[in-house]
């Protein structure tokens, strides 16, 4: 039935199959729709997913889950800006599995949406002092995917490294780290640690299967060892978000004495 309905303009209409008929904006539903790709092996539980979700996204008049086979689920909200702030705080995972989300408009088929792209703020580690700015930071991260280059640095500074917010292609193996180059030409290992990392593949790097079902693993027959893994654990950020107290702006001596002497000028006026 898919298929024929894909190939209707191929067919040969009859009067009746062949009259259009129209339907106004005003005649859909007022819903708002993350579809959602769920990159695990295992059978997708639908309460299961509500239970994970619920907590997370506290949604205020909750949501509709609908399963539409292949690991790709439909949520169904009744607030758009429900729907902007779950897209714009991930990424989000399910059985220690990354899942895929994107906006998703009825009239485009589902098997037509590409799930492959997501967001990670990215901890960017080791720049060498002088130049730990974000705009470096940014610079160095074009090698892991698209860079979020937003006015707003409140979330970027974090002490001893910088975060940069990218969106990258799931199905490619993560980037570890790059080296720079400086201007006296001594080169630097920068690294790459990733917030709210789900289960990836040790051996290849890439996020859409685990150890035990990665082609290099399969081809060893299991017998790769542990030592030969390219990609770890500490490419998993400890910690997520700016840490409060690891940036502190601490006003000039002057600038404070001029703002309490001009404070006491006022309460004297009044």
């Amino acid at each position: 039935m898919e298929d024929l309905s894909r190939q209707w303009n191929c067919l040969s209409l009859s009067e009746r199959e062949g009259d259009d008929i129209s339907f106004n904006r005003d005649r859909c539903r007022q819903e708002f729709i993350i579809a959602a790709l769920f990159l695990t092996r295992h059978a997708l539980n639908m309460d299961a997913v509500g239970r994970t979700f619920k907590p997370l996204w506290r949604s205020q008049n909750g949501f509709k889950i609908s399963n539409e086979g292949g690991h790709k689920v439909l949520f169904v909200f009744d607030k758009e800006e429900e729907v902007e702030r779950i897209m714009s705080t991930g990424p989000w995972s399910f059985d220690e599995s990354l899942v895929v989300l994107q906006r998703y408009e009825r009239h485009v088929a589902l098997d037509d949406l590409n799930f492959d792209k997501v967001a990670f703020w990215v901890q960017v580690h080791n720049i060498p002092i002088s130049y730990r700015t974000r705009s470096v930071a940014e610079d160095i991260c074009e090698a892991i995917g698209v860079v979020d280059r937003s006015p707003d640095t409140s979330e970027c500074e974090c002490g001893n490294y910088i975060r940069v917010r990218v969106t990258i292609d799931v199905f490619q193996p993560l980037c570890r780290g790059r080296i720079i180059k400086l201007e006296d030409n001594d080169k630097v290992w920068v690294t790459f640690k990733y917030e709210r990392l789900p289960n990836i593949c040790y051996w290849c790097g890439c996020l859409d299967h685990g150890d035990k079902e990665c082609d290099l693993w399969i081809q060893s027959k299991g017998t790769l060892q542990k030592s030969s893994q390219q990609f770890g654990s500490w490419l998993r950020a400890t910690s997520s978000g700016p840490s409060k107290g690891n940036v502190v702006r601490v006003s000039g001596f002057y600038e404070d004495r001029k703002e309490n002497l001009s404070s006491r000028w006022r309460r004297t006026e009044k």
